[in-house]
């Protein structure tokens, strides 16, 4: 099995960064596409940014292209979100999930964490 742990979510201004970071145990870590998603209160589960396991391909959603990066060190078994230039529609729990395959689609992620809560005041 695999464990998924968030943290570093807050509460910052617009404009202002936050580091998500992602600790995951297990002994397949370095197979899985980690990537992460947010929800809105009311809305649904989106997509955000994932990686690959070798951390030679990333994607990120369109709104977040240039001011988020996603990283991962698998001797650490970690996986962070650097959120530059954060803007008021950034609000939502933030999830960090684990795939066996690359994908945006939240069903193929297997395994999940609680998530963290991103607040953005303007």
């Amino acid at each position: 099995q695999v464990q998924v742990v968030e943290s570093g979510g807050g509460l910052v201004p617009a404009g202002g960064s936050l580091r998500l970071s992602c600790a995951a145990s297990g002994r397949t870590f370095t197979h899985y596409t980690m990537g992460w998603f947010r929800q809105r209160p009311g809305g649904e589960r989106q997509f955000v940014a994932a990686i690959n396991w070798a951390g030679s391909t990333t994607d990120y959603e369109d709104s977040v292209k240039g001011r988020f990066t996603i990283s991962r060190d698998n001797d650490k078994n970690t996986v962070w979100l650097q959120m530059n230039s954060l803007k008021p529609e950034d609000t939502a729990v933030y999830y960090c999930a684990l795939s066996t395959l690359h994908s945006r689609l939240s069903r193929f992620y297997n395994y999940w964490g609680q998530g963290t809560q991103v607040t953005v005041s303007s």
